[in-house]
């Protein structure tokens, strides 16, 4: 029933932006936490940035600080994630996972997934 579906990737030259989406459906979006992953290539699956609608907080990786945000529209059920100033160590497949709750940086926390989506950082 809770379904979560990526969007907005793409193949970007670093120093660019690309704003990903991930629009929600089947659940109470304000219970939830929605977390943004990384699957760099040949690398584990890593917490980029999350927001939790139970209490309006947000996290970031240490990585993303100041480069990327996170912001979510309850009424559309769609979580975003501006990225801008895009490095090369960004590339991998973006994927947006679901949780109740908090945010969390475990991904095996996170029971709901979406597909994921592709981001290309090269020049």
């Amino acid at each position: 029933q809770l379904q979560l579906v990526e969007s907005g990737g793409g193949l970007v030259q670093p120093g660019g932006s690309l704003r990903l989406s991930c629009a929600a459906s089947g659940f109470t979006f304000r219970y939830y936490a929605i977390g943004w992953f990384q699957q760099a290539p040949g690398k584990e699956r890593e917490g980029v940035s999350c927001i939790s609608f139970s209490d309006g907080s947000t996290t970031y990786a240490d990585s993303v600080m100041g480069r990327f945000t996170i912001s979510g529209d309850n009424g559309r059920k769609t979580v975003y994630l501006q990225m801008n100033s895009l490095k090369p160590e960004d590339t991998g497949v973006y994927y947006c996972a679901a949780r109740p709750g908090a945010c969390s940086k475990t991904s095996t926390s996170f029971p709901r997934w979406g597909q994921g989506t592709q981001v290309t950082v090269s020049s």
